[in-house]
């Protein structure tokens, strides 16, 4: 069955504590998760942690947080703290990051195929209650779902081979369908041990932008956000295939981010995102579920809708009637 979650956005025009507000919102209106990243405002647990004790029913997926940054034993102290402290469901999602966020921002070295691989087996392994470098976590949360963030060839087969669920951001219908055909190959030469059935590639999410009606502000706020991913590797390939290849060089030569913001067009961020009236945006979720996911998670845009209220308010009945 598809769901519609939430994201917790990074908008740079918007005051961080605004991520706290989206959730309530989210949880008031309906929706069944929120997902928690992290970039250069909250610590990812101690923001879910707050949401726990903020809202009622919402569940919390937190990350993809990079697999570079934090041990396997920080990454599952830190779910199983969240668990406990607010008694709610949580899920946590891994991936590579970029270079500059491991490399630059945490001092950490750029592994990211082997690293991530190795922390999802170990990070599973300690979160079931089992023994791992001479740690156990004293409160485990078995069962934990585990979702890999994928871009790019390697990522995908470890996403594949690894995740419980495979995560996307910023992308077209098209890269999901790629995507979830490249998932599917790997699923069918796969045989569950012992049993002689293939095995079932993992459920696809996607993280789109979206924004009811908006105005020249939230055009530029979605502007502003998108001229961050232009150039990182995965993000700039796949821009390039969508016809904005002059952007993706431009970024990458050193282009001012202002610059980069000013001359992305509508129609960019129309390709990667869902904007328009409610049955625009519900349209647009239904393309994604077309394409093979089977999760779409929200980025509200805020800078003329506070919290996202309008948004999640306007679209709940559309977008969760007969979905979890």
């Amino acid at each position: 069955m598809t769901s519609v979650g939430v994201v917790t956005p990074f908008w740079l025009d918007r005051p961080p504590a605004e991520a706290l507000d989206i959730a309530v919102v989210a949880d008031e209106t309906g929706f069944g998760t929120l997902w928690i990243g992290e970039m250069a405002t909250f610590d990812a647990f101690a923001l879910a942690t707050a949401v726990g004790l903020r809202t009622s029913t919402i569940s919390v997926k937190i990350g993809p947080l990079a697999v570079g940054v934090r041990s396997p034993v920080a990454l599952a102290l830190g779910l199983s703290t969240v668990v406990a402290m607010t008694g709610r469901r949580a899920g946590l999602a891994l991936g590579a990051s970029s270079p500059r966020i491991v490399t630059e921002w945490h001092g950490r070295d750029w592994e990211p195929v082997r690293r991530t691989r190795e922390t999802v087996r170990d990070v599973r392994a300690i979160l079931d209650g089992n023994r791992v470098a001479g740690f156990r976590l004293q409160q485990p949360v078995p069962g934990t779902p585990i979702s890999v963030a994928a871009f790019g060839p390697a990522m995908t087969r470890v996403a594949a081979e690894a995740g419980d669920e495979v995560v996307l951001n910023l992308v077209s219908a098209d890269h999901v369908a790629h995507v979830h055909q490249r998932l599917a190959r790997p699923a069918r030469a796969g045989i569950e041990e012992g049993s002689g059935i293939p095995l079932a590639p993992p459920p696809l999410a996607v993280w789109i932008p979206a924004a009811l009606d908006p105005g020249p502000a939230t055009l530029h706020q979605l502007r502003a956000q998108l001229s961050v991913y232009i150039s990182p590797p995965g993000y700039g390939e796949m821009f390039t295939a969508l016809g904005h290849g002059t952007l993706v060089e431009q970024a990458r030569a050193g282009r001012p981010r202002a610059e980069l913001a000013q001359a992305i067009p509508t129609e960019l961020i129309e390709a990667v995102g869902a904007i328009g009236s409610a049955s625009d945006i519900a349209r647009r979720v239904d393309e994604y579920f077309d394409a093979g996911a089977e999760h779409v998670g929200l980025v509200p845009a805020t800078a003329e809708d506070p919290a996202g209220r309008g948004l999640l308010t306007t679209l709940s009945p559309l977008l969760t009637k007969g979905r979890r």
